[in-house]
């Protein structure tokens, strides 16, 4: 029954979560090549505990036709998890030697646990918490001025709904900057908390969060020359009637020539890239898809921003043999991050700067290695497996396991009950059965006699 309400339980929630979790998938199968090794000795280890009642139930069955079926359940089940290793990859199972630095950090829109997104306070604690670079979203407002923004609305991360309640679903491209300026984009941090983590800002940092404004292009530029940091950015263009739609590019990159060296610049956007290159081409040419290494090398590329799901080890080396670097967004968790720089990625984009303190990924072993843990693993089980059903064998035929007088077959702790009358004693009474009670007391001589 355990078994049963476990599979029940188990197809249930993997029927949830292909409807909720639907886009994840690759995030499971990904997880699979850091945790498959541990969750394959966890497998092997749950078989073997539960041999014992397997055991126990094989022997009490009467039926030969069920002892072959729990059997057979149970031994394809354990030969399978035996042999999961043979199907197994990770990139971190690997030669001693072979692998590559850690990959550096770039700040997802700052820092976006420690402080609002694509805020100052978030740039400058991804600064302070030593991250090589960060990325953010520009946007161009209606006279010009490139900000900071990564909806195509200002309703979530500002009070314009509070400013400008009859513009609410309006295009943030379509609002002035100096209406911009206007718009608090730091008190929905504090009231959403949307990674748990306010609780570890001080006073006074939750004082400076609840009153970030909306930063400009510029100023996020300074921080970063400041800092000897680098930017990636996204730069939307500009919705039709936009009276900038057609020369944003050319607004930003005068920015950026006159707030930071144009290398500590990854160039994302993708329009007019050739013109783009031949206007300044100290700026690092990044591409947001992968394509033929030809057709990158003509486009100047130098950096592939990548999803994390895109992340294979052989096309991240093929890259990488020609220098062209590859960065993963967004890579959260420590297994995760481990993955990334087993596979060779040069750079990791980030929502937790604790990824910092992580010094060798959470799986690295030789193939040797694993071999030895994995063969062990299974021998061990095989033997405790096979000791549990001989000692199970000979407890179901009355053989004794401890010194003494004691007969285990009938009153030990893992007795049979048997439904058999003749055999209980405890079945239909029989008054003329030799051994009846009712017999044994008339057999006994009476004496009436005080």
């Amino acid at each position: 029954m355990g078994i049963v309400v476990t599979m029940a339980f188990s197809v249930s929630a993997t029927a949830v979560l292909s409807e909720v979790w639907s886009k994840e998938w690759k995030t499971l199968l990904l997880s699979l090549q850091v945790t498959a090794p541990f969750l394959q000795v966890g497998g092997v280890l749950l078989m073997t505990l539960l041999s014992w009642p397997i055991a126990l139930h094989f022997f009490r069955m009467n039926k030969r036709v069920h002892q072959v079926c729990l059997l057979g359940v149970y031994m394809s089940a354990l030969f399978s998890l035996y042999l999961v290793p043979l199907a197994m990859y990770s990139p971190c199972i690997r030669e001693a030697g072979t692998l590559g630095p850690k990959p550096t950090l770039l700040g997802h829109r700052g820092a976006p646990m420690l402080a609002p997104e694509n805020t100052l306070m978030s740039f400058e604690s991804a600064v302070e918490a030593g991250v090589d670079g960060f990325e953010t979203d520009v946007t161009i407002s209606a006279d010009g001025v490139p900000f900071v923004m990564h909806d195509l609305t200002l309703q979530r991360t500002t009070n314009v709904e509070e400013v400008f309640p009859n513009r609410t679903h309006t295009p943030a491209a379509l609002f002035t900057w100096s209406d911009v300026q206007q718009l608090n984009a730091g008190a929905w941090f504090l009231s959403w908390d949307p990674f748990g983590t306010v609780f570890s800002l001080s006073p006074e940092q939750r004082e400076l969060a609840a009153n970030q404004m909306v930063p400009s292009l510029d100023e996020v530029l300074d921080v970063a020359n400041r800092a000897g940091r680098t930017v990636l950015f996204d730069l939307r263009q500009p919705p039709p009637g936009h009276p900038y739609r057609d020369n944003y590019l050319n607004i930003t990159l005068d920015l950026i020539h006159t707030h930071i060296n144009s290398s500590q610049v990854l160039w994302l956007p993708s329009d007019q890239r050739w013109e783009i290159q031949q206007v300044d081409p100290e700026l690092q040419q990044t591409a947001g898809q992968t394509a033929s290494i030809q057709e990158l090398q003509d486009n100047h590329i130098t950096t592939l921003n990548l999803h994390y799901s895109t992340m294979s080890l052989q096309h991240v080396s093929k890259y990488r043999s020609v220098n062209i670097s590859v960065n993963l967004y967004v890579v959260n968790q420590p297994w995760l991050y481990s993955l990334a720089w087993c596979s060779g990625a040069s750079s990791v984009t980030t929502n937790n700067m604790l990824l910092r303190d992580i010094h060798t990924p959470l799986l690295l072993v030789t193939p040797e290695q694993y071999s030895v843990i994995w063969i062990l693993t299974d021998l061990v089980s095989a033997v405790l497996i096979v000791c549990v059903f001989i000692f199970h064998w000979w407890r179901e035929r009355g053989l004794q396991f401890w010194s003494g007088s004691r007969q285990t077959h009938e009153t030990g702790p893992y007795s049979k009950f048997r439904t058999d009358p003749v055999e209980s004693g405890w079945g239909r009474w029989n008054p003329f059965h030799s051994e009846s009670p009712t017999r044994a007391l008339i057999s006994l001589p009476l004496d009436l006699n005080p």
